[in-house]
Parts: C-alpha cells; structure tokens; sequence
C-alpha cells in the first residue's frame, strides 16, 4: 500500500489545549456568523414557488439554468420526462404569482423556443417547519444511537460521549462554513451533514479500537502514551482514506455541477473536519476526560 506519509511520533495529548483552542475559534466564529448573517434556508425549509413546463424542443438543463442565471433568479430545478422541468425558487406566499412571472419572462426572453406553463404550485412554511423538525429529529437520533454503540462496544460511555462531542463538532463546522459562504441548506444539505456525522465517527472508532488493544497489550503504560501511540500508528492509514475521500469530492465539487455543489461542499467541510477531529479533539478529550473522573 502506497504511504504518503511514514511514521510518525507527534505528541497530540502534549498539545492538546492548543487543539481544544483552535476548535473553540472556529466554533466562535461560526457562531457568531449565524447570529450575524443568519442561515441561509432553501426551498425544503424556508417555502417557495414552483412552476412546471414543458418546452416544443429538447433543451439541456444547464441551457434552463443560464437563462434563469441571467436574470438573476436562484432556483432548483427538476427534470421530468418529455421535456419537462420543475422549477422552484424561494418566496413568500403572497410573492408567488410575482415570482411565476419572473421565471416566464426570463424564459420568454433567454431561450429560443416556445413552452407551455403545465402547473404552479406554492410549498407553504408549515411544510417547511415540518421537515425541519424532521431532520433535527434524525440527526438527534443518529447521535444517541452512535452513544449507545461506541459505550457497548467498547463498555466505556466516556469513548462514546467523546466520540459524539467529536461529530457534533464536524456537522456544525459545516453549518458554519455554509453559513459564511450563505449557501443554502437543503435536504441534500441534510443528507450530507448526516453521512459527515458517520464519516466522522467511522474514523475515531479505528483509533478507539487501537487505543483498547494498546491498553490491553501494555497495561502499566501511562493513558497519554496509549492515546499517543494510537493515534500515530493509525495516522497513515487515516491520512489515506481522508485523501481518496477529498478527491472523490472535490471532482464532485468542481466538475457535479450545481444540483450537487452544496453536498460536495458540506461533504469536504465536514471531512476535513473530520480527520482533524479525529486525531485531534476526540482522542485528547477522552484523555481529559478519564484524567478527572
């Protein structure tokens, strides 16, 4: 197997409070854009308009994009079959019929073809407070059920709390950076904060798994010489499954286009987040942790 990293012998549980430092900073400037600029709620959450046509020609989805684009109209567009498309964009109620117009005349004046509106629907807020209860009811969920497994696996509810501490800290440096950079959270915004939450806890599993078979091997080792040389030994093959899984995404990133741009970009959020939790915060914290119990 090809290492681009050898071995290594750094002392993260000797530099713990610098990591504990940095992760406060970045938590706290996440909060305070939230609180500043606010999170930006897509469609899913916030409500919207959407209309449906269908166009007399085949045109590609990027050519209905550039049109909307041009007239500077923010949407999420669907595709349906005999030149069909649903496009929805973000609004009040009572802006429904201002929007559907928006989009016609943009249509009318960007692309060379006619079309024929087929259907305009409004997704209230009530449907949009409804999903959001939904999706903070999972992430809870998925958070008490990764508890329960690390406590069970490795019979100490400290590993578990901390592994847990570790993930909650990766989903909200993504929610953080979406909000700085005001891109939208949708529920495929979900669906990546979700599959961060597992990444994450996938990782700091391996090295859990290492640091009980170190403990078992030299029981009369100090715990900070354990978690030290865990992390090290694991380092390498963290380092390379973090970098095959940044690759993947940032070609998603770059090149998937815009229906998939905001997963691509909690995803590489929340995977950088989640190597440096990793090796970085979960570990020195379970040592913090069982040093004052």
């Amino acid at each position: 197997m090809i290492k681009f990293i050898g071995k290594t012998n750094f002392d993260f549980i000797g530099k713990r409070y610098y990591f504990f430092a940095f992760s406060a900073f970045i938590m706290l400037a996440g909060i305070v854009s939230i609180y500043v600029k606010g999170i930006n709620m897509g469609l899913d959450f916030a409500g919207g308009s959407m209309i449906q046509v269908k166009f007399e020609r085949k045109i590609d989805i990027s050519e209905l994009r550039k049109a909307l684009e041009a007239d500077k109209i923010e949407s999420v567009i669907q595709t349906y079959e005999d030149n069909s498309f649903g496009i929805k964009v973000k609004g009040k109620q009572e802006n429904s019929n201002e929007i559907a117009e928006k989009i016609n005349a943009a249509l009318a004046r960007n692309i060379k073809t006619g079309y024929l509106e087929e259907r305009r629907d409004y997704v209230g807020p009530v449907v949009g407070k409804d999903l959001a209860k939904k999706a903070i009811f999972a992430i809870t969920l998925s958070l008490f059920g990764i508890i329960v497994y690390i406590a069970f696996r490795f019979s100490n509810p400290i590993w578990g709390a901390t592994g847990v501490i570790g993930l909650m800290h990766d989903v909200f440096v993504a929610i953080a950076f979406l909000s700085l950079t005001n891109r939208e959270i949708d529920l495929v915004v979900v669906a990546a904060l979700l599959t961060i939450a597992g990444y994450s806890i996938n990782d700091t599993i391996v090295i859990f798994d290492r640091m009980r078979e170190n403990m078992k091997k030299f029981p009369k080792t100090p715990l900070g010489q354990i978690i030290n040389s865990s992390v090290n030994e694991t380092l390498s093959r963290t380092f390379n499954t973090s970098l095959t899984v940044l690759t993947v995404l940032a070609i998603l990133f770059f090149f998937g286009g815009s229906g998939i741009d905001g997963f691509a970009f909690c995803m590489l959020i929340g995977c950088i987040s989640g190597v440096y939790s990793t090796v970085a915060l979960c570990t020195p914290l379970a040592y913090e942790w069982e040093k004052h119990s």
